[in-house]
């Protein structure tokens, strides 16, 4: 699976795909990795790719003419993206599901934005927006590696347990289960018994009821 992500700081992306898992997968060939400095479209010497907003107000936009020149970009790859994503907090609310449906895909290509955005007109270019919360960042950089993050581990293989992710909270529509492992007490909390007992069937009902038990409390809305 690739992904191709356009960038004013793609230092920042680059330097947190150099470890971990996701530089693991990439060197195994299950993973690449296309990052690109929105500036290289720039035709002035300065390298601007933004400008003062029309009708006055805060801060600077980037131009509609150096995301078109991105898109074009990287239409143009020996893999069409399947989706071109537009980070933005007006954007679909980015969550497992989503994650999961990108992960069927070949090629993912996304905008990452600072200042106060992209021009609106960038929103008929691309194919879908993507939010990952109701907060504000400083820049787009630490949505897309969420979203890449969230999405690549989905890939087979880049995890080296298949059914680990299957596990995960929100994976199956609800929390996971607490999890525990050594020392068997600890200041005077102790690993429940159940987990204990080396009985398999009642272990996995105990997870179950508490998984539930844990999305009452913290995450009713799940249940909805």
């Amino acid at each position: 699976m690739k992904f191709s992500v356009y960038s004013l700081f793609p230092n920042l992306i680059e330097y947190y795909l150099q470890d971990s898992l996701l530089a693991k997968a990439s060197e195994k060939g299950l993973l690449e990795f296309n990052i690109q400095d929105l500036r290289k479209f720039a035709t002035d010497k300065f390298k601007h790719v933004d400008d003062k907003p029309y009708g006055g107000g805060s801060g600077m936009v980037i131009r509609v003419d150096i995301a078109d020149k991105a898109i074009e970009e990287v239409k143009n790859d020996y893999i069409a993206p399947d989706e071109v994503i537009l980070l933005s907090p007006s954007g679909e609310k980015f969550d497992q599901k989503i994650a999961e449906e990108l992960a069927q895909k070949k090629h993912i290509a996304i905008l990452s934005a600072r200042y106060e955005g992209f021009d609106a007109r960038v929103e008929s270019l691309v194919s879908r927006e993507l939010s990952i919360g109701d907060y504000i960042l400083m820049g787009g950089e630490i949505a897309a590696l969420a979203i890449i993050e969230a999405t690549a581990r989905l890939v087979p293989d880049v995890i080296g347990d298949v059914n680990s992710h299957q596990q995960d909270s929100f994976s199956s529509g609800i929390l996971d289960y607490p999890s525990y492992t050594r020392p068997e007490e600890y200041k005077g909390l102790k690993v429940p018994d159940i987990l204990l007992s080396g009985h398999h069937a009642k272990i996995a009902a105990w997870r179950q009821e508490q998984a539930k038990k844990r999305t009452q409390l913290r995450r009713p809305d799940l249940l909805d």
